[in-house]
This record gives structure tokens, sequence and C-alpha cells, in this order.
């Protein structure tokens, strides 16, 4: 049976005790009905994993024991940064899920011109814990034991005029543009076949970017790319691009490519 994954924020040393976080405990306690003695595995982002048993539990409160720890790398070879316009409702908490389950190193949530969502710096510093919670929850589930690093959102061309440039790609996506993957990873490929270690991909709002943010990427080393004839939502671009990079670059490629 598979045993529930935990992350706890806090040092994590064999033959100590910690406290799960509130969150967790209640759903151990409430919805799992979980006993002491039941096992676990706890995590805090460094690389390992921990054996860990439920030592108490009272009401809403769980405290484990940690037990030995053993490092599990589970991250792609391929440090991709997604650059993600923020969309409207709760597509960005989708987002973020998926793009933390798929591999994604760093999250940049970014506002443009034509974005639905505004945000204050309180407004954006709040989204940030909340996206990073979203990401937690991600890395329990699917098995990562590293926390993608996810920023507040901040307006696109501050991010485009303040970031330094990757080592390998940087791509936005623009459904215009008659450049499309399949071209642009021959193109990327044939460069004496060097291993591309990272790369940054920009999903624009639902309206798509401006034409001088176009013009802001291109300055900034940006190409633009096509992920096929038609228009993809946001949220479904972002997990596209993120497909195709792992799979053409990362760590979903096939033992031939």
């Amino acid at each position: 049976m598979r045993l529930t994954r935990v992350y706890v924020d806090t040092a994590l040393i064999p033959g100590s005790l910690v406290e799960l976080p509130p969150d967790t405990a209640s759903h151990l306690a409430r919805v799992l009905r979980a006993r002491s003695g039941d096992e676990l595995i706890l995590f805090n982002g460094d690389g390992r994993e921990f054996n860990g048993a439920i030592e108490t539990v009272r009401g809403s409160r769980v405290s484990a024991s940690v037990g030995a720890s053993r490092p599990v790398d589970r991250e792609s070879p391929l440090a991709i940064t997604l650059v993600q316009c923020v969309p409207r409702g709760d597509r960005m908490d989708f987002i973020v899920q998926k793009a933390t389950e798929l591999g994604v190193a760093r999250i940049v949530p970014v506002l443009s011109q034509r974005s639905v969502v505004r945000l204050d710096k309180a407004q954006a510093e709040s989204k940030a814990v909340h996206w990073r919670a979203v990401a937690v929850s991600a890395c329990e589930q699917c098995g990562r034991n590293r926390l993608p690093t996810i920023e507040a959102a901040q307006p696109l061309l501050n991010y485009l005029g303040e970031s330094s440039p990757t080592t390998g790609p940087r791509l936005v996506l623009e459904p215009e543009t008659a450049i499309h993957a399949q071209g642009t990873a021959g193109n990327l490929g044939r460069a004496g076949e060097i291993a591309i270690l990272d790369a940054e991909i920009a999903i624009g709002p639902e309206g798509g970017f401006a034409s001088d943010e176009l013009e802001a990427f291109r300055v900034a080393g940006f190409s633009q790319i096509g992920l096929g004839p038609r228009i993809l939502r946001a949220e479904t671009a972002a997990i596209a691009a993120v497909v195709w990079l792992q799979a053409r670059f990362g760590d979903m490629q096939s033992t031939s490519a």
C-alpha cells in the first residue's frame, strides 16, 4: 500500500518528533482516521525522504516520529522556468499543480497588458503563499522531494527588464507565429548536440500578449514558438508547453532520443 507523504517545513532529524502541519494533521485525523503507529513518508524539500510513523493523535493535532532518511531524486535534468500570465478564476491553481507534477523548477506569475487579473503588492504576496501551498500538495502527491520556486506576481515588463538570461532557450508562446515547436526543437538539437540544462517558456493571458510585449520578449532574448494550428487556453498552453519541453529535453525523453 502506498504510504501518505507529508511535507514538513522544518529540519527532520532521525529519532526526533515533529508536529505535522495543521491542515495535514486535520486531514489525517478526521478523514483518513489515522492512528498511532501508522507509517508515513516525511520530506522537507532538501531532496530526501524520511521514514515516519504517527506518534500521537489528539483531536486535529498529530505528531510523528522521524526515522531513517534516504536520498530520492525525482527532479528533471531540465530546469524549466514557467513565466505564466495569471489567468482569472482558479486556473492558476491548476497550472501550479500540474506544472509541479510535471517537474517545473520555477514558476514566475506575471501580469500583462491584457491580463484580466489585477493584484496589488499585498494581494500578490497572499496569492504566492496560496500557490506555494498548492505546490506542496502536488509534491506530496507526485513524489517530488524538492519544491518548485514560486515567486510573487509582478508586471511582465518588470520581469523582462530585470531577469537574467538562462543558458538554455528562452521561448514565448505566440499562436500567430509560423515557427512551431517541432522546428524549434530541431534547431536547438543541432547545435553540437549539447545537452540543454535549463529552459524558459512564457505563456500569455486570455487575450494573448500585446505587440510591444512581444517586442520586449525579443529584446530580452526570447524566441517565438507555436504549438500547432489551434488556439489553446492559458492553462492548456502551459501544460502542453511543459510536456513538450520535458519530452524533447527533459525526463520524458525516450531512450532513443
